[in-house]
């Protein structure tokens, strides 16, 4: 751990953060590309009521999930501080209450899950044809959430322990596991969204089972040790208070579904929510290496923040927002140039076709500004400041962007709803500037 505390505290920011965001980014992208290729399969070889279900579905999952990804975050920010401030105790101590908090509390939530699978179903937006290969879908995935909660909460872990490579691999091997067993579940065993799910699910398992593996090896120092697994009220406090901002943003972002679905369906039916699932496919696919940039900042800005070097903690911030801007405006230009093309990699449906792209470009307009709004929430969270971490994640999905989805389509239709991402970008991009300057000026100098 000494190696890499002082190749945290040492080596340039611009190394560091290749060395940290591009596994991160590549991890990011197989994820994106393993959803990506579930719908395309879904879409060619199911149907569009398919897309629509996955599209309900995968939030509800991804929700129960952010318990592990809080944990997993607000731990690594713990992880990374405490290396920083050369205290290894107390990061062995923290990572045995994570994995207590992760097994505890993502049981609970699927127990939920599968005893009130129809009204979840429907809270979220599974109605009129989309609610029975919705529920279908959901019933087998639930049974693999518990897996992908712990992967969620060990990925954030092994970045701030400095091994980033394998953070890649948690999110490859699912990726490419699951990719493969849905050609065979559905293309040759014509299981449908039951065989859908069931590699879905069994991919959750993967990346959960090489999680546990690593801890369990030679290839950490960081270790599970069963004596730190009886939980810490003073750690599960400073756990909570900085991965909740992760768990309140997912389930905001879980609001922002049961509204999007249900405005899309009142102004668009069915078709409508297809057309989200696809444009949610592209951000998730083109936005990749910018939120790899953002994760690779985390565990730098928090160690040299706990290690007290501050001009390395404004130099990260400045190289993050100038790596990821640049990153960004690369993937406005593309999404401007070919949305028929992006689109036509996902369904053959001809209205589909001609709705998308529109709806795509109108969707993607702000992306060159989105890394400082990115960085900023970011920064607090690695710093161990929850409060202003929690308000500035919400702004973009809950202060913004859930008022605009509900309003703007009541005076343009369907249109108002793709309107409602760029200026939700726009305007908590705005707030986030001003606030992370003041941050800098009164406690960075």
């Amino acid at each position: 751990m000494n190696r890499i505390a002082d190749d945290l505290g040492t080596k340039s920011i611009s190394q560091l953060l290749l060395k940290q965001a591009i596994p991160a980014s590549i991890g990011i992208l197989v994820m994106s590309i393993n959803m990506i290729v579930d719908t395309i399969f879904v879409g060619r070889w199911i149907g569009v009521l398919a897309i629509a279900a996955i599209t309900v579905v995968l939030p509800i999952a991804f929700l129960i999930s952010s318990i592990g990804m809080g944990v997993g975050i607000g731990g690594s920010s713990i992880i990374s501080r405490a290396l920083g401030a050369n205290k290894a105790d107390k990061a062995f101590e923290v990572f045995g209450n994570q994995i207590s908090l992760t097994i505890v509390l993502s049981v609970i939530f699927v127990l939920l899950g599968t005893f009130f699978s129809t009204p979840i179903l429907q809270l979220f937006g599974a109605n009129g044809d989309i609610i029975v290969p919705a529920t279908e879908y959901f019933n087998v995935i639930v049974w693999g959430v518990p897996f992908l909660a712990f992967a969620m909460m060990g990925n954030p872990v092994i970045r701030a322990v400095g091994k980033p490579n394998y953070a890649m691999l948690t999110m490859l091997f699912p990726a490419v596991a699951n990719i493969f067993l849905d050609v065979v579940f559905i293309k040759f065993m014509n299981l449908g969204m039951f065989g859908a799910g069931l590699a879905t699910s069994i991919s959750y398992a993967v990346s959960g089972l090489f999680i546990l593996w690593f801890f369990l090896s030679n290839n950490t120092q960081l270790k599970v040790i069963p004596k730190h697994f009886k939980l810490n009220f003073l750690i599960v406090k400073e756990i909570v208070s900085l991965g909740g901002v992760t768990v309140v943003r997912q389930g905001t972002i879980s609001l922002l579904t049961i509204v999007l679905n249900y405005t899309l369906f009142k102004y668009g039916g069915e078709i409508s929510i297809a057309i989200y699932g696809i444009i949610n496919r592209v951000m998730l696919f083109a936005l990749f290496p910018v939120l790899g940039v953002t994760q690779g900042f985390l565990p730098i800005a928090g160690y040299n923040y706990g290690a007290n070097n501050v001009e390395r903690v404004k130099e990260s911030i400045k190289t993050s927002i100038f790596f990821g801007t640049g990153i960004a405006i690369i993937i406005f230009i593309t999404i401007m140039l070919f949305p028929t093309e992006l689109v036509g990699v996902f369904t053959e449906d001809k209205e589909l076709l001609n709705s998308t792209p529109n709806a795509l470009i109108i969707a993607f307009l702000a992306t060159p500004v989105i890394t400082t709004q990115l960085i900023g929430a970011a920064y607090f969270q690695a710093t161990g400041k929850a409060l202003p971490a929690l308000l500035l994640t919400l702004l973009k999905q809950g202060i913004f962007l859930i008022p605009l989805v509900y309003i703007l389509p009541k005076f343009y239709g369907v249109n108002g709803v793709w309107m409602s991402f760029p200026i939700a970008d726009i305007s908590s991009t705005i707030v986030t500037y001003f606030y992370l300057r003041r941050e800098v000026r009164l406690n960075l100098n």
